[in-house]
Order: structure tokens, then C-alpha cells, then sequence
């Protein structure tokens, strides 16, 4: 085990039938078997692949992991530079869900230290409630750590808002429908016919029709963006209009691992900008300005 591991949570039954708690620890819904002294499996959040864009929460759990198994399809191998030399690497790519569970329930059972990781944010298209449901039923303990998603790396490569005051104060995340379906009040079609800021994630295989169901709301010439491998160093951000889009990704060979982000904030940069919030206007007054 390492040295700078933390102490771990122990919960067990008790003459009165509750369950006790080292540390202060915040308690979980699983209740852990009398005898275990286990550590909790981690989830965490790798960002959108600039290791140094991972949480300080997210780098101390991959220094501190025995096993860690990562998604290597979309996690990038830099992001395991913060692992000890020593810790089990597993690429889970080409591993299905059963095999995953029992190769973290297994190391789990002898007392290690557990990160399962994911690309970007694991709560944002991550697969993990599958396996937590089945963490539950096998009553194995865990802990969810955020990460920065690719949408929110993208604004930042962009130098971009996506909520202006009066322009747009929605964000919508959605995807394509595909062999993964979508329900049908949320097509790509009704979604946008909102108009606000979207970010569309993994569809970018499917672009023809994006475009299409893209300019019906947002108009043929409204200006959309392309991230691909945000943060990473062969990062892009390409500016282009809705009606080149499939032009514009064929050119640039793009097939995967690519945002496509739209909204009328698009529209407005530097000296354009005339709505701006009530923040930090002088004439508005709040509780920490009179």
C-alpha cells in the first residue's frame, strides 16, 4: 500500500444495528459486510485528456491507486503518468461489462485501492450507473470524483461563454441517435429548435444529417465549431458555417472524439458583446454592493 494512502472507511454492524464510521467519512447508501476493512472503488474523472486538467482530488486517487482501470479508448495514456510506477493498469476497451465488475470486485476483495477512469466527467455519457448497480448488488462501496468535461476545456480554447446575458442562458449537451438510442423528445431536431447554446457529442460520424437538423433552427449560416481532441496537442478548434460542415470534417479527416457546438454566442466575440450581465454593473445593487 502507499504511504500517503488515506485512512479508510469502515462500516459494520453494531450491537444496535448501526453501522459505525472511521474519519468522518461521509457514509454511502451500501452497507459494507461485518468484516470488511476495504477501501471504496473510485470513480474518477480524467478530464478531457490534459493530465494537468484533472482534479487535484483525481490526481491524489491515481497516485494513491493499486489498480486502476481505465477506459483507453478515450483516456489518454499521459493522464497515467500521475499512477505509481507500481499500481496494475487495466485497459478496459476491449472488456465487457461483467469483466470490468469482477476484475474490480476482485481487488477490491483483497484490500486494494481501486480508480476506475474516465474520459472527461463520469456522469456525462460515462456508462457508470451499469456499473454501480452492479457494485450495489455485490454491496461493494464507492465514491464518485468530478472531472472537467470536453465541452467546458473547448470554451476555454475558444475564449467563449456560453451564456450571454439576453443571448442565451441555457446549455444543452445532447448526441445523435445512433446504436445507442435517444428518446424521442430528445431528437437532435427538437432540441434544437431552442436556439440556445448546444454542444453535440458523439455524432460527429453522423455529420450530413447534424447539418441538416442543425440549419433548420440555427439557419444554414450560422456559425459552428468543430473541437477535436480538446486540450490534447493535436487539439483543433475549427471555425465554420453549418451549411460546410460535412465539407469541412471530411476535409479535415475527423471520425471521432469531436464536439460540434452551436448557438448564437458564437456570433458575438470582444467589442461585439452589448448585453453584459448585472454582475458587475455599477447601477445594480446586491448584498455585497450598495
Amino acid at each position: 500500500m502507499r504511504k500517503n494512502q488515506r485512512s479508510i472507511i469502515k462500516q459494520g454492524a453494531t450491537s444496535n444495528g448501526q453501522g459505525t464510521e472511521d474519519n468522518q467519512h461521509p457514509p454511502t447508501s451500501i452497507q459494507y459486510r461485518a468484516s470488511s476493512i476495504q477501501y471504496p472503488i473510485l470513480f474518477v474523472g480524467a478530464g478531457p485528456g490534459d493530465p494537468d486538467l484533472i482534479t487535484v482530488k483525481g490526481k491524489k486517487a491515481l497516485e494513491d491507486a493499486d489498480v486502476i482501470v481505465y477506459a483507453g479508448s478515450l483516456v489518454p495514456h499521459a493522464v497515467l503518468k500521475w499512477a505509481a510506477p507500481d499500481a496494475v493498469k487495466i485497459d478496459s476497451a476491449s472488456l465487457a461489462l461483467e469483466e470490468i465488475i469482477t476484475r474490480i470486485c476482485q481487488a477490491h476483495e483483497e484490500g486494494k485501492r481501486v480508480v476506475r477512469l474516465h474520459s472527461g466527467d463520469p456522469s456525462l455519457y460515462g456508462a457508470i450507473q451499469e456499473q454501480i448497480a452492479e457494485l450495489e448488488k455485490r454491496f461493494v462501496p464507492y465514491e464518485i470524483i468530478p472531472g472537467v468535461t470536453a465541452a467546458f476545456a473547448a470554451a476555454a480554447a475558444m475564449g467563449q461563454e456560453y451564456t450571454l446575458p439576453e443571448i442565451a442562458q441555457s446549455l444543452i449537451f445532447t448526441r445523435m441517435t445512433g446504436r445507442t438510442k435517444v428518446p424521442e423528445a430528445e431528437s437532435l431536431e427538437s432540441l434544437a429548435a431552442h436556439k440556445t447554446s448546444m454542444v453535440v457529442y458523439l455524432s460527429i460520424s453522423m455529420i450530413d444529417e447534424v447539418s441538416k437538423l442543425l440549419a433548420k433552427s440555427y439557419g444554414d449560416n450560422a456559425p459552428v465549431v468543430i473541437a477535436y481532441r480538446v486540450s490534447q496537442p493535436d487539439q483543433k478548434i475549427i471555425h465554420a458555417r453549418i451549411k460546410n460542415l460535412p465539407e469541412v470534417v471530411q476535409r479535415e479527416g475527423i471520425t471521432r472524439q469531436a464536439l460540434i457546438i452551436v448557438g448564437r454566442v458564437l456570433e458575438v466575440k470582444g467589442a461585439g458583446l452589448e448585453q453584459r450581465s448585472k454582475l458587475y454593473d455599477k447601477g445594480f445593487s446586491h448584498s455585497f454592493r450598495k
